[in-house]
């Protein structure tokens, strides 16, 4: 969940947008368009800190219910016939 204020609510109501942000993130908008987001320190060291691979994100629990379709490729380089 998060909470949404505008541009102008959150000039105002900056105390309570820091309030609100330990909780869930808060939507900034300006002209009713999302363009910042305030969330607590904890939340952003962990965003940061997440640096997933291939391998990691393959082994998540129920990963194996997750299809996977690679196309088979046809235009392989072959080798020169220089006879």
């Amino acid at each position: 969940m998060s909470k949404t204020m505008t541009s102008r609510e959150f000039n105002q109501y900056a105390g309570q947008a820091k309030k609100a942000a330990e909780l869930e993130p808060v939507i900034i908008t300006d002209r009713e368009k999302p363009c910042h987001v305030l969330i607590s320190i904890e939340e952003y060291h962990s965003l940061i800190r997440k640096e997933e691979n291939i391998a990691d994100l393959l082994s998540m629990p129920g990963s194996e219910d997750i299809e996977l379709a690679i196309p088979r490729m046809e235009d392989l380089p072959q080798t020169a016939d220089l006879k």
